[in-house]
C-alpha cells in the first residue's frame, strides 16, 4: 500500500495539471510509466496499472465537476436570449483543450479547478483477475489477493451480505485497525415507462421532503437533527471548561491535568455517539426517499441547494442547526432511489419558491412558519405551496436553473404587475394593501417597472 501510495501521488502530480484537460483514462498508463516503472518500486505491473487508472478516473470526475461550475458562471456572465449563441460556443470550448486559447475560460477554469494531490497510502485497487473470492458461510467470504510475492496470494476473511465481484478497493483503516473492502453492487435493471408522472419536491428541515401531492416524508428529521445539534453544543461547552481547567493545572498539578486529559477529553465515546446519530438521520432520509417513489418511475423537480444562502442573517442557534442539516445526504439519497426506480431528478432555481402564491404564480401573499396566507386571506400549507411552485418552475421557460436571484425576482415582479393590472391595481397599491412585501420596493427591478408604468 505504501509503494502504491508513491504511484498515486506521482500520478496526481503528472496528470492533475490543466495541460491534461479532457484526459482519456485509458491512455494514462504510458504517461506515468514514462518516468516511473514498476521495477523501481518492486511492484507487480498490474497493481501499478490499476492504481494509475483509478487516479485518472478521479481526475476525470474532478474535471467534470469543474466544467459544471464553469458553465454556471458562463450563464451568469452572459444572461438573456441575445447571448444564447455565445453561451453555446463557450460551453463547447470548455470541454476541450480550446480553453487554453480563450483567456476568459482559462481564467475561470484556473479559479475552479484545483490541481489534485494525494497522500493516500492505505489503498490497493484490484480488478477481477487480481483476486479470488470463495464463500465460506452465509455472510462470510475468503478473498485471495495478489501481493508482492509472485505466485502467492494473501488470504483475508470478509463479512459481507453480498457476493464480492468486479473491481474492489482494499482499504486499511488505521482508526479501527481493520481492512475494508469497497465494491459496486448491481441492483438490476428497471423498466422505464414512456411517460412519467411529474412531481415537485420541497426539501425541508422539519421534514425531509414535502411533495406537490401534499404528502410529507421523513417527519422526524428535524427533531433528530435538533437533538443531535443541541447535544453536541452542550457537550462542547462542558469540554471547553474541562480543557481550560486542564491547561490551568498543567503547571500546578500535572498528574491531575493528565487524568483530565485521558478520562474526560478523549473522542472515542463522542465519535461513537456521533456515528450513531448520523446513522439514525441517514435511515430517516433513506426511508423518506423510498416512501416518495414507492417503486414508481417519476419525473421529480427539486431545489438546487448546492449554492450557499448569502445575505441571510440568523441567530447562532439557527445557524448551528442548519449547519448540521444533511442536505447533501438528502440529495444523494434522492438520486440513489431515482436511479433504482428509473426516475429522473431535475434541479431548478430555488429563489422565491416559498414566497410565491402557487395559485396565481405571483408574489402576492406572505409566508409565516408553516402557513402561507394568500392576498385574499386563504391559508395554504407553506411547504405544499413551495412544492407546487417547484413543480411549475420545472417547466418554466422564463426562469432557468442558473439564473441569479435578482433575475428571478425581476421576472416574478413583472408577472405580479400584469396580474394586478387585470384587477385595476398597481404594485404600489399591493404594497399599501399588505399583499406585496415592502422589501421588493428597494430593488432595481421594482423601480424599473414603476418607470415603465
Amino acid at each position: 500500500m505504501k509503494k502504491l501510495g508513491v504511484v498515486r501521488a506521482e500520478s496526481y502530480n503528472k496528470l492533475g495539471s490543466i495541460n491534461h484537460w479532457g484526459l482519456d483514462w485509458k491512455k494514462a498508463i504510458p504517461k506515468v510509466k514514462s518516468f516511473r516503472t514498476p521495477d523501481t518500486l518492486g511492484l507487480p505491473a498490474k497493481l501499478m496499472d490499476w492504481t494509475i487508472n483509478d487516479v485518472a478516473k478521479a481526475i476525470t470526475a474532478q474535471q467534470a465537476a469543474c466544467i459544471d461550475a464553469v458553465i454556471k458562471k458562463i450563464y451568469k456572465r452572459f444572461p438573456g436570449i441575445e447571448n444564447q449563441k455565445t453561451r453555446k460556443e463557450l460551453c463547447q470550448q470548455v470541454k476541450t483543450l480550446a480553453i487554453l486559447d480563450n483567456p476568459l475560460l482559462h481564467r475561470l477554469i484556473r479559479k475552479e479547478f484545483q490541481r489534485g494531490h494525494s497522500w493516500v497510502k492505505n489503498q490497493i485497487v484490484y480488478q477481477k483477475v487480481g483476486y479470488k473470492c470463495r464463500r465460506l458461510s452465509r455472510n462470510t467470504y475468503q478473498l485471495e489477493l495478489a501481493g508482492l510475492r509472485r505466485g502467492k496470494r494473501n488470504k483475508i476473511i470478509v463479512k459481507s451480505n453480498r457476493q464480492i465481484s468486479g473491481q474492489i478497493r482494499l482499504i486499511y483503516s488505521q482508526n479501527f485497525a481493520r481492512f475494508e473492502i469497497h465494491f459496486l453492487v448491481d441492483h438490476g435493471t428497471v423498466e422505464i415507462p414512456s411517460e412519467r408522472r411529474s412531481i415537485g419536491l420541497d426539501k425541508g428541515y422539519t421534514e425531509a421532503f414535502y411533495d406537490s401531492d401534499g404528502q410529507a416524508h421523513g417527519k422526524n428529521l428535524g427533531r433528530l437533527t435538533t437533538k443531535k445539534s443541541d447535544r453536541i453544543c452542550s457537550k462542547n461547552r462542558n469540554r471547553g471548561r474541562l480543557w481550560a481547567l486542564h491547561k490551568k493545572l498543567k503547571k500546578i498539578d500535572p498528574a491531575k491535568s493528565a487524568r483530565i486529559l485521558e478520562n474526560n477529553l478523549t473522542r472515542k465515546t463522542e465519535n461513537r455517539r456521533y456515528r450513531k446519530n448520523q446513522s439514525e438521520i441517514k435511515a430517516i432520509i433513506g426511508a423518506a426517499s423510498k416512501s416518495l417513489f414507492k417503486g414508481e418511475s417519476l419525473k421529480v423537480f427539486a431545489e438546487d441547494l448546492t449554492q450557499p444562502i448569502r445575505n441571510k442573517r440568523q441567530s447562532k442557534a439557527m445557524s448551528r442547526k442548519l449547519n448540521s442539516w444533511m442536505k447533501g445526504e438528502i440529495r444523494e439519497s434522492l438520486q440513489k432511489w431515482a436511479d433504482w426506480t428509473g426516475s429522473v431528478v431535475t434541479e431548478v432555481q430555488p429563489s422565491y419558491t416559498s414566497q410565491v402564491d402557487s395559485v396565481t404564480g405571483t408574489l402576492l401573499g406572505k409566508r409565516s412558519g408553516d402557513n402561507f396566507t394568500r392576498f385574499n386571506g386563504v391559508v395554504l400549507q407553506a411547504d405544499w405551496n413551495a412544492a407546487r411552485n417547484i413543480l411549475s418552475r420545472g417547466t418554466d421557460k422564463d426562469i432557468t436553473r442558473y439564473m441569479s436571484k435578482a433575475e428571478v425576482q425581476a421576472v416574478l415582479l413583472r408577472r405580479t404587475a400584469r396580474y394586478l393590472e387585470g384587477m385595476g391595481l398597481s404594485l404600489l397599491d399591493a404594497v399599501e394593501l399588505g399583499w406585496l412585501n415592502c422589501k421588493h420596493t428597494k430593488t432595481r427591478a421594482f423601480k424599473q417597472l414603476l418607470n415603465e408604468i
